[in-house]
């Protein structure tokens, strides 16, 4: 086992790290920029480290830093979170060169799944039904008005190399099809550095369903059950759980069964995330697969009571997994809600600024991860994202009412956050029925409905 881990990243994940290592007992370091240094990561860790100015272009984002900051501390490995570095291959190979064993896939994993043409054509050689698109990267615009001809529209553009919804278009007719094309991949570009993009047919109102895996070293595999993280605004999720409303037995089986098939094709190893989409007929599609631990990896630990952050740190130290698929049993309802510093009746504009006060809500089966407290300074420069309220109950109801009772509890003042607009979504009854979809929630926002949040 290590001894000392230098954790790359911040907020709510770096704390959880941190937590996890102590667990362990581990000597936790975590590399925190001008902007962090007052985060409860920052200040609970065994020790902290600044590796430079609050830009993540100059701080999480330098891969010389982050070494260096490690070998300061003489850690013997850096847990990258998720974001940032988390699947930069080429970070993976540096921490290898220079002896750091670097908590997560090897870097020929996150290149096979992280170029997600690849990762397709992996999926379908596996035998993992993907849905119908191109094989490889669009050249140019001829290339993608023949694809977009060939299957059919409505079709949506991805960026190869990205995620988070960076690049992606969905387009209905050749008249916005260039114009989108074009505008996916400079938006690629400029977040990947990789303008490549390909197509795929566009699976109207499906869900997103994800299945968290874990494999070790030694080519064991397992999944832990999925997540439904249908509940999204631009491709970003809102609210997940599990199980899915959506699936039937039969369903979650073969689901399970296709991601364990998908991670061992990659050869993969550590935590990883195989995500599908699910048609209204039920049908599956392989989607894409994240190699990392996800935002939502707690809504897997409270069903399962398998703590991910720690398996990751095992795995990655050469432990075998200490258990086998007919091990793993399934435990009640979790749900996790993201609050994140935004104004929803602004269009979910950021909201930085100083929490006057902030108090967490508690009770039975409730949980929150957050870096945040009464004085914190949400900073301009990263995600707005600033806690996720995890709940668990017995069953779906218990979960819903413990959920909204949770957000009910929430108090932050001094900046806006997404804690109404939560309340309002769980309160609708298409989502207490489980009866929704990934355009679900944009629908609502078209209808007008967001300006209603207070009524709740």
């Amino acid at each position: 086992m290590f001894t000392r881990i230098l954790i790359a990243n911040r907020g709510e994940i770096a704390l959880r790290v941190v937590r996890a290592c102590r667990d362990l007992g581990i000597h936790s370091v975590v590399a925190y920029s001008d902007a962090d240094h007052d985060t409860l990561a920052a200040q609970w860790a065994d020790e902290a480290i600044c590796i430079g100015s609050a830009p993540s272009s100059e701080s999480y984002l330098r891969i010389e830093r982050l070494i260096a900051a490690a070998e300061i501390t003489n850690v013997d490995a850096i847990h990258p979170g998720y974001g940032f570095l988390a699947e930069n291959a080429h970070f993976a190979e540096i921490c290898g060169k220079c002896k750091i064993k670097f908590i997560g896939p090897r870097p020929e994993a996150i290149r096979a799944m992280g170029d997600k043409s690849n990762a397709r054509r992996s999926a379908t050689k596996a035998g993992v039904p993907v849905t119908p698109g191109s094989n490889d990267v669009l050249k140019d615009e001829a290339a993608a008005l023949k694809q977009a001809h060939e299957m059919g529209y409505p079709v949506i553009i991805k960026a190869a190399a990205g995620g988070g919804g960076k690049g992606m278009r969905v387009v209905h007719n050749d008249g916005s099809l260039l114009k989108s094309y074009h505008a996916a991949r400079s938006e690629a570009e400029k977040a990947f550095d990789c303008g490549d993009v390909y197509m795929e047919k566009y699976i109207v109102n499906p869900r997103h369903v994800e299945i968290q895996i874990l494999a070790d070293e030694r080519g064991n595999v397992v999944h832990l059950g999925e997540r439904d993280c249908s509940l999204q605004r631009n491709h970003q999720k809102l609210i997940e759980e599990s199980p899915s409303p959506g699936l039937t037995p039969k369903l979650r089986r073969a689901m399970g069964e296709a991601a364990v098939k998908v991670a061992k094709a990659a050869k993969y190893s550590n935590a990883g995330t195989v995500e599908f989409l699910v048609s209204e007929g039920g049908q599956f599609y392989f989607m894409e697969m994240n190699t990392r631990i996800q935002v939502e990896h707690p809504v897997t630990e409270l069903v399962t009571g398998i703590d991910l952050v720690k398996e990751q740190i095992r795995i990655a130290a050469g432990e075998p997994l200490g258990y086998k698929q007919g091990d793993v049993t399934f435990n009640g309802h979790a749900m996790e809600v993201r609050v994140n510093a935004e104004n929803p009746l602004k269009r979910f504009t950021p909201s930085p600024g100083k929490l006057q006060f902030y108090c967490a809500p508690g009770g039975p089966g409730v949980r929150v991860d957050s870096h945040v407290y009464t004085g914190y300074v949400v900073p301009p420069y990263y995600d707005s994202m600033i806690a996720k309220l995890i709940v668990h109950g017995r069953t779906r109801d218990e979960c819903l009412a413990r959920t909204l009772r949770a957000l009910h509890e929430y108090v932050i003042e001094g900046v806006c956050t997404t804690i109404d607009f939560a309340k309002y979504l769980i309160s609708r009854d298409a989502i207490r029925r489980g009866e929704y979809h990934t355009g679900y929630v944009e629908q609502l926002l078209e209808m007008g409905l967001v300006g209603r949040i207070g009524e709740r």
